[in-house]
Order: C-alpha cells, then sequence, then structure tokens
C-alpha cells in the first residue's frame, strides 16, 4: 500500500506521498474520533446538568418558607387563616419539629383513614408527605371535612377543641394566645 512498483527496475519502492496521506487520514480520523467523543461527553454532562438544576429548581420551588405557607393559605382560601397559621406554628413547633423536618407536616396531622387526603404514610406515629405544601392540602381537606359547619372563630375554635387537641380546652386558649401575642391576623 504505501509501496509503488517500479516497472522498469522490477522492484518494490516507498512512495512517500501514500505514506503521508495514510499518516493524514490516520491522525485526522483520530483527531475527529476525539472531538466527536468529547462533544458526546459534553453533550451528556449538559443534559445530566440541566436535569440537576431543573431537581434544585424543584427543591427551592417546594422549600419551606413563611411567606409561600401564608400566600398558600390565602391561595386555598381557607377559613380563619390566621387559626390555620397558628395552628401550624404551634404543632411544628414553629416550623422546627421533627414531625416537620421529617415527615413535612406542617399540623401534627395523623394518617386520614376515612376522608379524602395527601398522605404518603405514616412515620414517626403522623402523616408523612412529600412536601409541605402537601401537607396544607391535607389540612384543606380536613377543613372541608369536618370544619365547615364553623361558621363563626368561637365554633371553629370549640371544634379544635373538641376533636383537634389531645387536650380538650387548653388547645384554643394556645392558638388565642399565640395570634395575640404575634398579631397573627395583620398578616392576613
Amino acid at each position: 500500500m504505501f509501496y509503488k512498483f517500479d516497472k522498469e527496475q522490477l522492484v518494490f519502492t516507498k512512495d512517500p506521498k501514500k505514506l503521508r496521506r495514510a499518516l493524514s487520514i490516520t491522525i485526522g480520523l483520530l483527531i475527529g474520533t476525539f472531538i466527536a467523543g468529547r462533544y458526546m461527553q459534553f453533550k451528556a454532562l449538559d443534559k445530566y446538568e440541566k436535569q440537576l438544576i431543573v431537581l434544585n429548581l424543584e427543591k427551592e420551588k417546594n422549600k419551606f418558607t413563611e411567606e409561600k405557607f401564608i400566600a398558600l393559605i390565602k391561595e386555598l382560601n381557607m377559613k380563619f387563616p390566621h387559626i390555620v397559621y397558628a395552628q401550624a406554628r404551634i404543632e411544628s413547633g414553629n416550623f422546627k419539629s421533627a414531625v416537620f423536618r421529617q415527615n413535612n407536616n406542617l399540623f401534627g396531622m395523623r394518617e386520614a383513614r376515612v376522608r379524602v387526603n395527601t398522605a404518603k404514610g405514616t412515620n414517626l406515629n403522623h402523616a408523612y408527605y412529600d412536601n409541605w405544601k402537601e401537607s396544607v392540602y391535607d389540612y384543606a381537606f380536613y377543613q372541608c371535612r369536618y370544619m365547615s359547619n364553623a361558621d363563626t372563630e368561637a365554633e371553629y375554635y370549640q371544634a379544635l377543641d373538641a376533636s383537634y387537641a389531645e387536650v380538650g380546652g387548653t388547645y384554643s386558649k394556645a392558638l388565642k394566645q399565640l395570634i395575640e401575642k404575634e398579631q397573627v391576623k395583620s398578616k392576613f
């Protein structure tokens, strides 16, 4: 291949043009393969990085803040939103309890067995959710199912004392104190 036949002398001699061409083609293929490989690697990394960015954006979007929580309560048009907010503060230990951090459970809710709910199961003897918003949606379902007849704050507190809290009577007192002290109504 890199030799040519000399008919006059009847011998094979090296052909430097063919050798250079073969080397050029081989080097070109190696460089092309390297570039194509790097391009594919960068393309794959780019796709992976985009997926990570989407996951991080989703995580950031679902990250809990009091402002987002208040906005969701308003968006869902919940009854007595200041009481709902106070409940979340008490039940979650000011958004620091293990049930809140591990279960995304703002309201200390148990997994509902009879009504519609958004819980994924039970952990730490409480319902757990994919994110804190699911906990708020679940409370909205609770409110629709069990608190729909409470037309006044007094009736709402009475219903909470009777069914929601473990210790009757003192729960609404704690809620009222927090609402007064923190001026919760002004947030709504």
